[in-house]
């Protein structure tokens, strides 16, 4: 169409500036188009163009107009599909404190001790991609026989009888994505996101009740506390054999929410007093009491 267009007006601009007698010499030789094959002409290449534009229309509709770098981070299997991960970590801490004088603090008596174990199990459903779940359970004790602060003459505060315990219950579950370490199949990094759920019941106590002597000072509160939570747990591996591998991981981000109920009983009572509380929150910082170090097998 545009060839037969330029050719039209090439003749034309031709007419205009020859002589009379060239135009009488060269006017058989002179063939014009027709408006009407024109129409046609372009018709024709408008139903060509047609495919090539809506072929095109269709591409643009797919796909992005923005290409995606290539970083050749998940080319590298460090675990295959369909491998199994089973590991435990276990925890504890104890501590013992008799008569013991320390700057301002005398007599200090302290007992208690700190448990955990978490066991847990994943597969991979897709290279280096695995889901699974996890228990944790927590013990935790506290006993302050005696303790005296002494900041001078006029100010002393004196404790006794300090009592806690917990006992808590985690099901977790979660989806775990490894990546290779510079293409090393030994070491590598891991990110890992959880959804659990725990329950806890405790109790905490002032004083002591001791009926042959006529003794009751005790002042407590038994508690059950149900905590709902969404983190994000970064951590890194290395593989001792084809089949082990020492893992150390660090809460970085939780987002959880809590709530409780108490029974409260006082020395002059003999019926609870009941209370309730909630509470939740988002953490965004590392939290470095939640270091966990562990051994996972690959089977």
């Amino acid at each position: 169409m545009k060839t037969i267009f330029h050719k039209n007006i090439a003749l034309m601009l031709l007419l205009a500036l020859m002589p009379a007698a060239a135009l009488a010499q060269y006017s058989d030789s002179i063939t014009v188009t027709p408006v009407a094959q024109l129409a046609e002409a372009q018709e024709k290449d408008s139903d060509n163009l047609h495919p090539v534009l809506t072929k095109y229309q269709e591409n643009m509709k797919t796909k992005r107009h923005i290409q995606r770098i290539d970083r050749d981070i998940s080319k590298t299997v460090f675990v295959p599909k369909g491998i199994w991960m089973m590991g435990a970590t276990v925890n504890y801490r104890a501590w013992e404190n008799e008569n013991q004088n320390l700057l301002v603090l005398k007599d200090l008596d302290i007992d208690g001790h700190t448990f955990s174990v978490s066991p847990g199990f994943g597969y991979f459903i897709a290279n280096n991609v695995a889901i699974g779940g996890r228990y944790n359970y927590n013990r935790n004790y506290f006993f302050l026989g005696n303790l005296d602060l002494n900041l001078g003459e006029d100010f002393n505060i004196a404790l006794d009888d300090l009592y806690y315990l917990e006992h808590r219950h985690t099901g977790i579950f979660f989806v775990r994505t490894y990546m290779s370490l510079f293409g090393s199949k030994i070491m590598g990094f891991f990110s890992e996101v959880q959804a659990a759920y725990s329950q806890a019941n405790g109790k905490n106590s002032t004083g002591r009740r001791d009926e042959a002597a006529g003794i009751n000072t005790f002042d407590g509160t038994y508690e059950k506390v149900h905590t709902v939570r969404l983190g994000f747990t970064p951590g890194v591996c290395a593989f001792i054999n084809d089949y082990a591998a020492i893992e150390a991981s660090i809460g970085v981000l939780g987002i959880d929410y809590n709530w409780s109920n108490y029974k409260n009983i006082h020395p002059d009572s003999t019926e609870y007093e009941y209370g309730k509380s909630k509470n939740g929150g988002a953490n965004f910082r590392f939290n470095l009491f939640s270091i966990n170090i562990g051994m996972t097998f690959y089977l």
